[in-house]
């Protein structure tokens, strides 16, 4: 039997989660045994004190060492476990972290809370560190629940299928292909044919084509190190040709942060036309993919509606084309996630080129913007509101030419001008390839 510990404040937060799904099952079949301790049962006051100020002051107070270290001495009194701190500066946890984890008889996780734990607490007990990635939780309740059920699907007997666990995502350090179920036609959208075809053989070809497919438009990074077999490494480079045929250029268009009328730092809203008119201009001359970027999560959360009606909804089937535009559209939280997604995709980071209605000393034409996607990747970075801060001048790599006109007005909309620099970049990129 796998034994998991957990050290919290909030022993009831672990009620639901043990009484559903596969882990339940994993209890209930004594292939898995879970022991939620609560911490302030080891508190050595009257007042059953877990936390107090730190030392040297700041805001925030910090789990104690005592009753901590007395719970995980107890337990490894009775039984030898390995012992899990959940915190930011461990080790970012994946699939292959899940493997070497399910090798461990007993396990033991810390649950810290406010400012974290004392400091002493990982030299005494702690035998490694583990974050489930870069954002902030109210505690590390959540991360152990997360790593428990990636594990314990790991434990032999506790997915009814022998075979589920090994063809999950990252099991191979690949995303899993796509599943269908009835009807045979939903709204326009039918299921591949090859698998109603009943040929094994073709099936299973089709699911690691589309595998390494999603892999690689969605997360190169896995990709990027694994020993591929001979005909995996053929579907990937021939996969990787077809993503990669064309020009390396990409648009992103940026609502913060921004300038307003006043010379103040501003978030701007997104808007319905600059999603569907950037959509089409951006599938009209190749570009790769759109980034919608926002910090603001309500309106990442209105435009991924909208995407979401075009992309798999009604408007999916309703209007094909509008699929199609929004097919490379994505939404993200920073310049800095839309640099890593592209990263990712191309195996570098892009060169950045800002756009303004203004020429600046990093100005370069049309011309060598072309040039310079023709070899490497790059991001043509849109503004909104009054245009980018100063900060992003500063930072990006050039600023393409401005947009002259007939006379000294100069004021376009964002999506005249983004079909106006595309249409220039693009017309140069045909020449260079011709």
């Amino acid at each position: 039997m796998k034994k998991f510990n957990i050290l919290t404040i909030f022993p009831d937060y672990f009620d639901s989660f043990f009484s559903y799904g596969v882990i339940s099952k994993g209890i209930e079949n004594k292939l898995i045994g879970v022991s939620v301790i609560n911490i302030r049962d080891y508190a050595r006051d009257k007042h059953k004190m877990t936390d107090d100020y730190q030392y040297g002051g700041g805001q925030g107070l910090v789990m104690k060492p005592e009753p901590i270290c007395d719970a995980v001495d107890e337990i490894q009194t009775a039984e030898k476990s390995h012992v899990v701190l959940l915190d930011p500066r461990g080790r970012r946890f994946d699939q292959s972290k899940a493997e070497e984890l399910s090798e461990k008889d007993n396990i033991t996780f810390i649950c810290g809370r406010y400012e974290g734990v004392d400091e002493r607490i990982r030299d005494i007990v702690v035998d490694e560190e583990i974050s489930i990635g870069d954002f902030i939780l109210s505690g590390g309740e959540l991360a152990a629940a997360v790593i428990i059920d990636t594990v314990g699907r790991l434990i032999p007997g506790v997915l009814g299928d022998e075979n589920s666990a090994e063809e999950e995502s990252f099991s191979q350090n690949l995303l899993e292909f796509p599943h269908y179920t009835r009807p045979y036609e939903y709204r326009g959208l039918k299921v591949p044919d090859v698998l109603r075809s009943g040929d094994h053989k073709k099936i299973e070809e089709w699911r690691k084509k589309e595998s390494i497919k999603i892999t690689l438009q969605n997360r190169f990074d896995l990709l990027k190190d694994k020993a591929l077999d001979i005909g995996d490494a053929e579907i990937v480079e021939k996969e990787k040709a077809k993503m990669n045929s064309g020009p390396s250029l990409y648009v992103a268009l940026m609502h913060y942060p921004m300038l307003d009328k006043q010379g103040d730092t501003v978030s701007t809203a997104i808007t319905n036309m600059d999603l569907h008119d950037i959509s089409r201009s951006c599938k009209t001359f190749g570009v790769k993919k759109y980034f919608v970027v926002t910090p603001l999560e309500a309106q990442r959360e209105i435009a991924g509606r909208v995407l979401k009606h075009w992309q798999v909804g009604y408007g999916s089937a309703y209007n094909g084309n509008r699929k199609e535009a929004f097919s490379g559209t994505v939404i993200k939280s920073s310049l800095v996630e839309t640099i890593s997604d592209i990263e990712d995709a191309e195996g570098e980071k892009p060169l950045l080129v800002a756009t303004s209605a203004k020429r600046h000393k990093k100005t370069v034409a049309y011309k060598k913007i072309a040039e310079m996607a023709a070899k490497k990747p790059v991001l043509l970075l849109f503004g909104t509101g009054w245009g980018f801060v100063p900060d992003i001048m500063e930072e990006v790599d050039y600023t393409a030419e401005p947009i002259e006109g007939a006379g000294d007005f100069n004021h376009l909309s964002v999506r005249s001008a983004v079909a106006i620099i595309l249409d220039r970049v693009v017309k140069f990129l045909q020449e260079e390839a011709s």
